[in-house]
């Protein structure tokens, strides 16, 4: 996919970065690069699980299908878990659109698409097992 015109974007969830290089004018290839130097289509990336493929690709779902079978990508992922991962590539994906044309922000932002979610672990304190784990209280 070298030497074509491609929209770039990051999406984040917790500890999950996904990178996405959206190419349009594609045939509906979704490639996954992972920090291990290992590619994988992004269906077989899910391994089989249809729920986490489609949160990635809802985004073009939304749009429709006359969207949707425009574009191919690169997509790379650091950290996390799969399910994060794929949120992560589901807001890549949704900040790719919005960029590659801004008239598609009104139909994602309803959806939430657009919207990062903020949580992540919360950390450890002093004196305490995990973030809110006290020891446990001996009264002899």
């Amino acid at each position: 996919m070298a030497n074509r015109e491609y929209t770039n974007a990051v999406g984040r969830r917790k500890e999950t970065t996904a990178t996405v290089k959206l190419y349009a004018k594609g045939a509906w290839k979704f490639l996954v690069k992972t920090a291990s130097g290992k590619e994988y289509s992004l269906a077989d990336y899910f391994g089989g699980n249809v729920y986490l493929y489609q949160n990635a690709i809802l985004p073009f779902t939304t749009l429709g299908s006359d969207v949707a079978k425009k574009f191919d990508a690169e997509i790379k992922i650091v950290g996390g878990g799969i399910a994060w991962q794929s949120d992560a590539i589901r807001l890549a994906f949704s900040r790719a659109l919005v960029e590659w044309n801004s008239d598609l922000r009104p139909t994602l932002k309803p959806h939430g698409l657009l919207k990062r979610d903020p949580r992540v672990k919360e950390r450890k304190k002093p004196g305490l097992k995990k973030a809110r784990k006290a020891p446990t209280w001996s009264k002899r």
